[in-house]
């Protein structure tokens, strides 16, 4: 009989596939079999349902009749609703977290944007979404709102799946980093209006090239 698992590794479990719904590891309309994903983490069968099930009574997953769980799909309207959301509050956390940031923050606020230079310089995809997650991180909760920063990361784990799809778009590496340098100039100058108008950039550029992917899935439906 297998060993139940501990509290600590369900919590392990569900925290490593939290953040692999965030950062875009899953596609949209990708199914999840439990025995698949406890294989990939190396731990039993157990906590992992246990862990899809909390993501799933989230809103990050969806439970489908005699098939598990899924990663969901936006439709347009939802799309462009979470789009707007997304801008709305992370421009907020973006313009009061700026102003707090020590000089060793902001250097590695730099270090994260040249990481990512690189990532799309060599196409690789994964690379860059993780130093953009970290980036965006180290400034919002910079902000010092828990509640904000909570909201935000309930915004990530909708958005998160269809996030993989920026590189469907060979056009997308050669402006995707160009809102987190006008960013770091505005850090520069200590201004933080112009740091809320830099994330409010980055999230609408980006989220044109998933809007017309979300655009095209649905015309195909």
């Amino acid at each position: 009989m297998p060993a139940l698992p501990t509290s600590t590794q369900q919590d392990d479990t569900y925290a490593t596939l939290r953040q692999w719904v965030t950062v875009g590891r899953f596609l949209p309309g990708e199914r999840l079999k439990i025995r698949t994903v406890a294989a990939q983490l190396g731990v039993g069968q157990m906590p992992v349902r246990a862990a899809l099930q909390r993501l799933a009574a989230e809103g990050a997953l969806v439970n489908v009749p005699n098939a598990g769980v899924a990663v969901p799909k936006l439709s347009l309207p939802e799309f462009d609703d979470l789009l707007q959301m997304r801008m709305l509050l992370e421009g907020e956390a973006a313009e009061r977290g700026c102003l707090r940031l020590d000089a060793a923050q902001t250097a590695r606020l730099r270090s994260l944007s040249a990481d990512m230079a690189q990532a799309l310089a060599r196409h690789d995809g994964t690379a860059y979404l993780a130093a953009n997650e970290d980036f965006h991180v180290l400034l919002y909760r910079a902000a010092g709102s828990p509640l904000l920063f909570g909201l935000i990361d309930t915004l990530w784990l909708k958005a998160g799946p269809i996030s993989n799809r920026l590189f469907d778009s060979p056009e997308a590496a050669a402006v995707l980093n160009d809102a987190h340098e006008d960013l770091l100039a505005a850090l520069g100058r200590r201004d933080s209006a112009a740091v809320r108008r830099a994330i409010e950039k980055d999230i609408f550029v980006a989220g044109q090239f998933l809007r017309a992917t979300c655009q095209a899935r649905s015309m195909r439906a």
